[in-house]
């Protein structure tokens, strides 16, 4: 995934991201997330974002499926 802002897919997060092919900064855009916040989600397995970062994330991510659960990303 060439060009894409994501290299390999070291989180869910970031599977997620290629998955619908979206880049960290049209992600960032729709989501209205920082995209050092983004690109930090996608590489480290251990970073655990805000409440309000996670909600924004989810409100997103929710379009393309409607049963994801903040638990699938973020170990809660």
């Amino acid at each position: 995934m060439w060009g894409r802002g994501i290299g390999r897919h070291k989180t869910k997060l970031a599977k997620f991201l290629a998955k619908y092919d979206y880049s960290i900064q049209e992600f960032s855009k729709i989501s209205k997330v920082n995209r050092n916040t983004l690109g930090q989600l996608c590489n480290d397995k251990d970073y655990i974002p805000s409440p309000n970062t996670m909600q924004k994330i989810m409100k997103v991510v929710r379009i393309h499926e409607t049963n994801k659960k903040i638990t699938h990303f973020w170990d809660m």
